[in-house]
């Protein structure tokens, strides 16, 4: 006996067909070029959402020394002021004060300036 189908492949192919709309060439209409297509782009999506966490992370970092070595400190001393200071501002929230606030960043680097004077003391 034979195994009757149905709508199951046609729809199947709609699915992907569907997801592989605004692919470019025979990617947006011929299955299996479209299949291999989705496949890859939900690779790089899993992939790529990871890594934006750490690409802004590395920009933040490169803001804030940017920042800080304008003011005669490198990043390394300046995040190790702040922890002595006991100073809570994230990576984001400090690089949005260097560019949006410089005043606000000055007083910041000047108390993480002196708490690490006062530590080598």
């Amino acid at each position: 006996m034979r195994v009757k189908r149905g709508n199951v492949l046609k729809n199947r192919h709609r699915k992907i067909l569907k997801f592989a709309k605004g692919f470019r060439g025979s990617k947006s209409t011929l299955f299996i070029a479209a299949n291999q297509a989705v496949i890859q782009s939900w690779r790089n999506m899993y992939r790529d959402r990871r890594k934006r966490k750490r690409d802004f992370r590395r920009l933040w970092i490169a803001r804030i020394n940017a920042a800080c070595r304008a003011n005669g400190m490198t990043y390394s001393s300046f995040m190790n002021g702040m922890k002595k200071a006991d100073v809570l501002l994230n990576r984001k929230s400090l690089s949005e004060l260097a560019i949006k606030d410089p005043a606000a960043f000055d007083g910041l680097l000047k108390l993480a300036k002196d708490k690490l004077a006062a530590a080598a003391k």
